[in-house]
C-alpha cells in the first residue's frame, strides 16, 4: 500500500494528462476516461492544490455515473488522495462506502489498515509535541517564579 500512497507522478505525466483533459473541456464535455486518468495523476502530485483539484474531479465523476464499479474505484482513489493529505477521517469514510458494498474488498482491508497506523504514529507524534511544549511551558513558568521571588 505505501506504493500506490507514495507515488509520484512526473511532470511529463501530469502536463501529457491535463492537456488531453483540457482539450476535451474545450470541445464540451472531457470524456470519463480523460477525467479520471488526470485527476489520478493531481493525486499523485506533490503539491496540495494538485491533489485537491484531482479529489474534486473524483468527486464529480463520482456522483456523475451509475456504473458501480467505477464508483467503487472513485471511492478507492478518494480514499488514496485524502490519505496522501492526511485527511484521515475523509479517506476512511470513502474506504468504509466501499467495504459497505464489498466485504471482503483485500485492497481495500489493505488500505485501512495503512491508515490506522498513519493515525496511530502521527497521533502520538502529536501527543509527543503537545507533551514537550507543555513542558517547556511548564519550565517557563518555573524560571519566571523563580526569578520573581529574587
Amino acid at each position: 500500500m505505501d506504493v500506490i500512497i507514495n507515488e509520484n507522478v512526473t511532470p511529463e505525466e501530469l502536463k501529457k494528462f491535463e492537456k488531453i483533459f483540457n482539450e476535451q473541456c474545450r470541445q464540451g464535455q472531457p470524456s470519463a476516461k480523460a477525467q479520471f486518468e488526470y485527476s489520478w495523476c493531481l493525486i499523485r502530485s506533490r503539491y496540495g492544490n494538485d491533489l485537491r483539484k484531482g479529489l474534486s474531479l473524483l468527486e464529480d465523476l463520482y456522483h456523475k455515473t451509475q456504473d458501480d464499479s467505477a464508483k467503487r474505484d472513485y471511492l478507492f482513489y478518494l480514499a488514496v488522495g485524502n490519505t496522501r493529505l492526511k485527511e484521515y477521517t475523509h479517506a476512511l469514510r470513502y474506504a468504509d462506502a466501499i467495504l459497505k458494498v464489498e466485504p471482503r474488498n483485500h485492497q481495500v482491508h489493505e488500505l485501512k489498515t495503512y491508515i490506522d497506523k498513519k493515525m496511530k504514529k502521527e497521533g502520538l507524534v502529536g501527543m509527543a509535541i503537545v507533551g514537550g511544549a507543555a513542558l517547556a511551558l511548564g519550565g517557563l513558568v518555573g524560571l519566571g517564579v523563580a526569578l520573581a521571588k529574587k
